[in-house]
């Protein structure tokens, strides 16, 4: 039994020299140059699934083995991160990873928290509505004593949610009441800035330009709002107005909307599910005094219906041209790819005012109708004096003209977003 056990344990201990000098010899030739390196030639990342609390995120390394065998199954670990505007939205460790000769892929995913998504949109709309994703791998070879990383991969996502707001096209605002002829108002132009952005809210301004064609003062005293993104509701609430429009002229009355930055999370599940597809939807409504009585007035005219939509990877099908792959090149320096957002409008429609339905590019104001002024392609309204016999026409309608959707580039992913019809 001694001599067994002496036989054998002098195996084991043969066995790790041989191991330990077989380690030795490899990282040497390493050093010195007789074997090659691996390298990561390229990456490339996509979203997977996508639940109430993760995202996934699926990410390919084509790694390159210059040497006649396979590196060391137990020797390559794998670190991976991606970061949107500084913010770490994921990130992964994989070990035990085998890198076969030639040029191989390797899989792995990693999970992103979504509630890291408010801090995210923070910091996107302080930016400008521009975001900067960063997508960073290293592989280290404890065999060869050396860690070598893929080339980052930097993309810049840009929305324009501001914009989508901003219109100098006149609508008219009926009150749909007894004894009121409408339309009562003319909307003749809206402005949107980003207000103050905190962690818990994001504040949106949206300023109206009203013109009465009335021959009596029209006073709004409230303005109500209703602001959703995929059916999920980010804020709701109504602010004080207290402005009075005087008959034939025109007022700016300025409102508030809030987003609940808490709720953005729960948006992105559905930006994802859809695609990287969002639709933002703002419903107004107003409390207006007219003479003696006082209405509640949906305004119509206003709601907005945005589409808003991203290719944070430049991966996912249907990807617009502008999205680009994302593999990392060759390995040469630093590969930047830019992204634009793409938004389509949802055509409006707009009330047809009382009592004549033909376009016109002049119009008097009258107690009765309304009047939409210049027929220049600003569609911007000149208050004109109102005879008490003038004629009632009409506001031209117009027509939303769809912007182009992108078509996809790559194999991959989708966004839960975002300019999601926000702003």
């Amino acid at each position: 039994m001694d001599v067994r056990s002496t036989l054998f344990g002098s195996r084991v201990r043969i066995a790790a020299v041989l191991v330990l000098v077989v380690l030795v010899a490899t990282g040497a030739a390493f050093a010195a140059g007789v074997l090659g390196t691996p390298s990561v030639t390229g990456v490339e990342n996509r979203f997977g699934g996508v639940n109430e609390t993760t995202t996934a995120i699926e990410s390919n390394l084509t790694v390159s083995n210059p040497n006649p065998f396979g590196a060391s199954l137990s020797g390559l670990t794998v670190d991976y991160a991606v970061e949107m505007n500084g913010v770490r939205m994921a990130e992964g460790t994989k070990t035990g990873v085998s890198v076969p000769r030639g040029t191989s892929t390797l899989p792995f995913t990693t999970r992103m928290a979504n509630e890291r998504i408010p801090a995210w949109w923070v910091s996107h709309v302080r930016n400008g509505e521009q975001t900067t994703l960063t997508v960073d791998a290293d592989v280290h070879s404890s065999t060869a004593g050396a860690t070598f990383g893929a080339p980052q991969v930097t993309r810049s996502i840009d929305t324009d949610l501001l914009s989508q707001f901003n219109s100098s096209r006149p609508q008219p605002v009926n009150a749909s009441a007894p004894l009121v002829s409408d339309p009562v108002l003319y909307i003749n132009e809206t402005n949107a800035t980003w207000g103050e952005v905190t962690n818990e809210t994001t504040e949106l301004r949206v300023a109206f330009v009203v013109y009465n064609p009335k021959s009596y003062p029209v006073g709004t005293t409230e303005l109500g709002y209703d602001l959703s993104m995929n059916g999920v509701t980010l804020g709701e609430g109504a602010t004080e107005s207290g402005v009075v429009v005087p008959p034939g002229e025109t007022r700016t009355i300025e409102t508030t909307t809030r987003i609940r930055n808490e709720n953005l999370d729960g948006w992105w599940v559905t930006h994802i599910e859809r695609n990287q597809v969002s639709e933002l939807e703002i419903d107004f409504s107003a409390r207006l005094d007219l003479r003696a009585t006082t209405v509640e007035v949906p305004l119509t005219a206003l709601d907005y219906t945005k589409t808003v939509e991203t290719d944070i990877f430049g991966t996912k099908p249907d990807a617009g041209a502008s999205g680009g792959a994302e593999s990392a090149g060759d390995g040469e320096g630093e590969r930047t790819e830019r992204e634009t957002a793409s938004t389509g409008v949802a055509p409006t429609s707009t009330p047809a005012p009382a009592p004549t339905s033909t376009p016109t590019t002049t119009a008097t104001p009258s107690d009765d109708g309304g009047l939409l002024g210049g027929g220049e392609s600003d569609g911007s309204v000149t208050p004109t004096a109102e005879p008490a016999t003038a004629t009632p026409s009409s506001t031209a309608t117009h027509t939303p003209t769809p912007t182009p959707t992108p078509t996809s580039t790559d194999d991959g992913g989708l966004l839960g977003s975002y300019h999601a019809r926000i702003r």
